[in-house]
């Protein structure tokens, strides 16, 4: 039974949004972006929402829109997708890269504290100056890693008593709660990135949050060459991007949107029957949801613990392999990745919690669409590779065949 690691869920709803937009003629910057945008902050419950090519380019446009450049520093996770640090480096900022809590995974608040404390120091106008570098740290930029939100109450604490501005990578996590408030809504801006990986996807594309009309309009006018509000076609104001998102795209997603309470609901149901069947796995470590939060189900990332946890966790890899079983190692650190390195940014970085982390972490395949068939013939593989003795357990042979392309992390 060959099982992907993920596979969007595309229905009849979709194909006609798509097909209305092809027949209609008017493929770009026409009515069904306008009103998928509109139905999105109405989701997230911002005022604004503004679409886009994809979650990197939401974040660019908001390093962009923050003016969070010009030398600056911005404190993030290396426990990421990479977008999240290289819209930074797009614009000349240093990633000040912290560890992160070993239970939810995602950026560490005492270690925020910490840097800002033991690091940094303030000028007489108040701003905050890493005393490495002698940059301006202008901002923070936390991760809901795979869905679960970071500490937003802490953060934007912090935040306020530095004078730094928050921009929330959402990427993973539309949907999710914390604290009975959405994310998305914690920040200056936020951005959500539909992947055919994601809870909801648009083939490519992202969207940047913001109750803010300055950042709304500022974001609007650099997905479009930098164009004025007023939407004279040859009249630039900035420099800009072409990181439009389609009406083609913007039908799928407006039908993804109209959709996604249902999508959340199927995916946490999957979610619920990996944890049922592999709770008892002493070797390994699911997935924690405090009470405080709602996650939303991005992926399902389990943990090998123990002695020689990592090679455990490859040896699983492997014979997920050898059995037709799509996994991934979510997430090897930014910082460790050869481009990072390269660019000198690694040599001082100290995250312990980060690399232990890594070397444990593996996303099993996980979908709105995966069968209980599918579900349980992961599982029992994994339980027969963590315990060979268990070989003798043999998958049903009317378990349905799947195949669908598999989608690694990605915006």
């Amino acid at each position: 039974m060959k099982i992907p690691l993920s596979s969007p869920d595309i229905g009849d709803l979709e194909v006609e949004y798509v097909s209305r937009v092809l027949r209609s003629n008017q493929l770009s910057l026409g009515p069904v972006l306008a009103e998928f945008e509109e139905k999105f902050a109405t989701y997230a419950q911002t005022k604004y929402a503004i679409a886009c090519s994809s979650g990197t380019a939401a974040l660019h446009m908001c390093v962009r829109a923050l003016d969070l450049g010009n030398e600056a520093e911005v404190i993030t996770s290396s426990f990421s997708f990479v977008a999240s640090v290289n819209c930074l480096l797009y614009e000349g900022v240093l990633p000040r890269l912290v560890d992160i809590d070993p239970v939810t995974l995602n950026i560490d608040v005492n270690a925020i504290r910490e840097f800002l404390r033991k690091k940094c120091t303030r000028s007489r106008g108040g701003e905050v100056i890493s005393k490495e570098t002698g940059r301006i740290v202008k901002g923070i930029l936390p991760v809901h890693v795979f869905g679960l939100p970071a500490d937003m109450e802490a953060i934007t604490e912090i935040a306020a008593e530095y004078g730094l501005a928050v921009l929330e990578d959402s990427c993973e996590a539309i949907g999710a709660e914390f604290r009975g408030r959405r994310v998305g809504t914690f920040g200056n801006a936020a951005v959500f990135a539909f992947y055919p990986n994601k809870q909801m996807t648009t083939g490519e594309g992202g969207m940047v949050v913001t109750d803010n009309p300055k950042i709304a309009e500022r974001c609007k006018s650099l997905r479009n060459q930098g164009r004025d509000a007023d939407g004279r076609w040859l009249k630039h104001v900035s420099l800009g991007y072409n990181y439009r998102l389609s009406d083609i795209q913007a039908a799928l997603g407006l039908a993804q949107i109209e959709r996604i309470d249902e999508l959340l609901t199927k995916r946490a149901s999957v979610a619920e029957k990996y944890m049922r069947l592999l709770r008892s796995e002493d070797s390994l470590t699911l997935p924690e949801t405090p009470s405080h939060t709602k996650r939303s189900w991005f992926v399902f990332v389990i943990r090998t613990t123990g002695e020689l946890a990592e090679q455990k966790r490859d040896g699983l890899r492997a014979s997920l392999a050898e059995a037709e079983i799509a996994s991934q190692i979510y997430f090897p650190p930014i910082h460790e990745q050869p481009y990072f390195k390269q660019l000198g940014y690694s040599e001082t970085v100290e995250l312990p919690v980060t690399e232990s982390v890594s070397k444990t972490c593996l996303a099993i395949p996980f979908f709105s669409r995966l069968s209980d068939a599918q579900i349980e013939f992961v599982a029992t593989c994994i339980r027969e590779a963590l315990h060979p003795d268990l070989r003798s357990i043999v998958p049903s042979e009317t378990a349905p065949a799947f195949s669908a392309p598999t989608f690694s992390a990605a915006d």
